[in-house]
C-alpha cells in the first residue's frame, strides 16, 4: 500500500505549487511530494520548501520511500530525530515526571549554550534527553530503533559517557551538554538551599567550560533573580 500522503488521489488544491529559487529568484514547480528541484535558471538544485519530511527522522525505509535524500533534508532529518528522542525519553521515564522535567532543563540548556557554541544540535539535544537514562546501552537501543546514523549513536554514547568529566578538550558538543547539565544541577541546588551571591558567581566562574556556558548561567541564577 502506498502512503496515502503521496498517492495523487488524496491531493487537494495548493498539492502542485511554486517557490522561488533561493539562488537567482525563478519560480519553480513543486509537486507536493518532490524531495527537491532543480532550478531551470541557474541549475540549483534546492529542497522542496512544503514537504513534511516528519517520518523520515525515525523511518527505516526513508531513503527508499524518498530517494536519495538531498543534503539539506539529511540535515532536516537529524533536526527531526531529537523531537523523537524527546518522546522516547518521557516512555522511558514513564511516571517519573522528575526525571522528565530535569531532562527537559537540561536540552533546553543545551539549545541554548549548544547554539551560541555553534556545535551540532542533533547530537547536543540527542545526549541531552538521554544523559540520565541507564547509561549508553540504553541510549544505543533507542538510537538504533529511531534509525540514527551510527557516527551520531556513538557520539551521543560517549557524550553519555564523560558528560561528568571537566576534561573535554575542544569537544564542543560535549562541552555543551557538559555545562547544561552543570546548570541543571546549580540552579537545583541554589533553589533548595540559597547560595550566597558572591559564592554564586564564584561557583559559575569555574564551572563551566564555555563563555555561552556562564552567560546561561549568569543570566539564569542571578540577572533573572
Amino acid at each position: 500500500m502506498r502512503c496515502p500522503g503521496q498517492d495523487m488521489q488524496y491531493w487537494k488544491p495548493g498539492a502542485i505549487f511554486e517557490s522561488n529559487c533561493p539562488q537567482c529568484g525563478n519560480p519553480v514547480e513543486f509537486f507536493k511530494d518532490d524531495t527537491a528541484r532543480k532550478c531551470g535558471r541557474c541549475g540549483h538544485r534546492f529542497v522542496n520548501p512544503q514537504m513534511d519530511f516528519g517520518c523520515a527522522a525515525y523511518c527505516p525505509y526513508a531513503e527508499q520511500c524518498l530517494g536519495t535524500m538531498p543534503e539539506g533534508l539529511a540535515a532536516q532529518k537529524e533536526n527531526l530525530l531529537k523531537d523523537r528522542v524527546a518522546v522516547e525519553m518521557k516512555r522511558y521515564f514513564r511516571n517519573d515526571f522528575k526525571r522528565i522535567g530535569r531532562a527537559g532543563r537540561v536540552a533546553r540548556y543545551a539549545e541554548r549554550i549548544g547554539k551560541a557554541e555553534t556545535g551540532n544540535l542533533a547530537v547536543i539535544l540527542t545526549a541531552a534527553y538521554l544523559l540520565d537514562i541507564d547509561g549508553p546501552a540504553a541510549a544505543r537501543d533507542i538510537l538504533t530503533r529511531l534509525g540514527a546514523r551510527e557516527d551520531l549513536i556513538a557520539e551521543v554514547c560517549d557524550i553519555i559517557i564523560h558528560h561528568r568529566s571537566s576534561q573535554t578538550g575542544d569537544a564542543v558538543n560535549l562541552r555543551a551538554v557538559y555545562d547544561a547539565d552543570a546548570l541543571e544541577f546549580l540552579e537545583a541546588e541554589h533553589k533548595q538551599h540559597p547560595i550566597d551571591a558572591d559564592e554564586l558567581a564564584a561557583r559559575i566562574e569555574r564551572s563551566f567550560l564555555t563563555a555561552s556556558g556562564r552567560q546561561a548561567a549568569r543570566e539564569t541564577l542571578i540577572t533573572s533573580r
